[in-house]
């Protein structure tokens, strides 16, 4: 009995499979498509813009390099402000002082990439780990209880003391747990091809919203965007044909721009609907299987990496057994409120795109608040997801965020230290009885001692191993919380006297 099974091998499915590895755990990851690799999982098709908060996740578990390789990324890339709804952002208009506790990271504040390229890098790590992969074998049954969970595949069944979900917006784990799944219906059907344009011309560059939809030409020829607002009414079952789609391009862009072929096309809607839990028992959902919206803005593979980066290390010290009460249920309290606020901001673009009398007003008034510094700052926090914050029962600012990329004089930085997948305590004091209770858990935190280059006026802070902080001292505050936040996130010692000394590090 393997300890965790993971159906889908998508990046969500392999982030997690690879934090389950990291803690030691027995992994089997099933997917249904045999081979890794497709021509729709590559540039131009493939293309997927990474926010700030995903890119920090792959430095803080040690596979930037790689992924910066596998992208073909070179040195730090112009900042990425994005859109809303089409209209874009610029860069040079965002307040770095208005985004919360901030410092300098080697992580970038986004990236475009591939999802294939993704996918390599996740899938080596994984391996690595010994995490097993199977491939073209789709999941057609689950059954759980008391024990663990059975999932037939095929002529085969295997069974796991848990079972995540990571297979996609129509996820058969999803439905065969019997998760409720609710939400709103498509108002668009939205088309991405790479053409043959007989006269590209015609098509202006970037995003444009016109009286009848949205049109999108790429910097790479041939490879545009379409969303068309018919209810979603297109079938799906089938991939769109040329005709199909020159009828819809023409109509959209108000041209007779001709396509004489069309080498790869897919669709979507804007279908909007989110899991009422992400647990069932035994079985649990991460990524698209928990909760689908429109790909506009591109945060849908971001905010699956979120799920991952956040349920892995919960459900790793479950089925180690150390995890303190609750722990695992958590995941949904923190994750699925973030779902939700994707899932409005999705709703909320395509309510602005969508043709009629009013949009013409509606877009120009969000043109001006765009351009504005205020503005502008708010979408891009927004879309970066600086501005998450978990509610852990503290009122103290930093409590519930992502942790700056703190560092120790000697040049220690705190996303090296997070690589191992443990809880970090960066104690800036080197006060002796922080160190002695941070040792009684000497297999789940780390101690780091030292001055910091900016300790941001902290004494001290513990960081979970996502990243997020769940406890600060403050230079007019104490530690007396610490025993209380390490016990609530990383359970209890049977024994004060037997634990072992914490790791130090000192400057020098």
């Amino acid at each position: 009995m393997y300890d965790v099974m993971i159906v889908g091998a998508g990046p969500v499915g392999l982030f997690l499979a690879g934090e389950l590895g990291l803690a030691g755990c027995s992994v089997l990851v099933l997917e249904r498509q045999a081979e890794p690799h497709s021509p729709s999982r590559v540039m131009p098709l493939g293309m997927r813009g990474l926010s700030a908060g995903s890119v920090e996740a792959f430095y803080r578990r040690g596979m930037l390099p790689a992924l910066l390789a596998a992208s073909g990324v070179r040195g730090p890339s112009p900042r990425a402000a994005g859109h809303f709804a089409g209209m874009m952002l610029d860069p040079a208009a965002i307040d770095d002082g208005a985004l919360p506790f901030r410092l300098p990271s080697p992580a970038m504040e986004g990236m475009m990439t591939s999802l294939d390229a993704v996918e390599t890098v996740l899938a080596e790590r994984a391996v690595k780990l010994g995490v097993e992969i199977r491939r073209g074998v789709p999941a057609t049954a689950i059954a759980q209880d008391d024990e663990g969970v059975r999932a037939r595949a095929g002529e085969d069944e295997y069974r796991a003391r848990w079972l995540v979900g990571c297979d996609g917006g129509r996820s058969t784990v999803r439905r065969l747990a019997g998760f409720a799944f609710v939400g709103t219906e498509p108002q668009l059907t939205g088309y991405v091809a790479l053409a043959d344009v007989a006269d590209p011309e015609k098509l202006r560059p970037g995003f444009n919203l016109t009286p009848h939809g949205m049109y999108l030409r790429m910097q790479t020829p041939g490879h545009l965007g379409m969303m068309d607002f018919d209810g979603g009414a297109y079938d799906r079952s089938r991939p769109p044909a040329r005709e199909h789609l020159e009828a819809v391009l023409r109509r959209i862009s108000g041209t007779d721009v001709t396509l004489t072929g069309v080498r790869l096309a897919s669709s979507f809607t804007d279908r909007a609907k989110q899991a009422t839990s992400y647990r069932r028992g035994r079985v649990l959902l991460a990524g698209d299987a928990a909760h689908i919206h429109s790909p506009l803005g591109g945060q849908g593979l971001n905010l699956g990496i979120g799920d991952a980066m956040n349920l892995g290390w919960k459900l790793a010290a479950t089925v180690r057994g150390h995890a303190p009460a609750g722990l695992l249920d958590t995941y949904t309290a923190e994750r699925h409120p973030v779902g939700a606020r994707v899932l409005d901001w999705s709703r909320a673009q395509v309510a602005v795109m969508r043709p009629g009398a009013h949009a013409p007003a509606l877009q120009g008034l969000l043109r001006e608040l765009l351009e504005t510094r205020d503005g502008t700052t708010y979408v891009y926090d927004r879309l970066s997801g600086t501005s998450l914050r978990y509610d852990l029962g503290s009122d103290r600012p930093l409590i519930g965020r992502n942790a700056p990329e703190l560092r120790l004089v000697d040049g220690t930085a705190l996303g090296e230290l997070l690589q191992r997948g443990l809880g970090v305590v960066l104690d800036f004091d080197a006060d002796q009885p922080l160190r002695a209770a941070a040792g009684r858990w000497p297999d789940r935190i780390r101690y780091v001692a030292g001055p910091a280059r900016d300790d941001l006026g902290l004494r001290a802070v513990l960081v979970r191993p996502d990243g997020v902080i769940a406890w600060a001292a403050a230079d007019d505050g104490d530690g007396a919380g610490f025993e209380r936040s390490a016990e609530r996130w990383f359970g209890a010692t049977e024994d004060r006297a037997t634990a072992g000394p914490a790791e130090v590090v000192r400057p020098g």
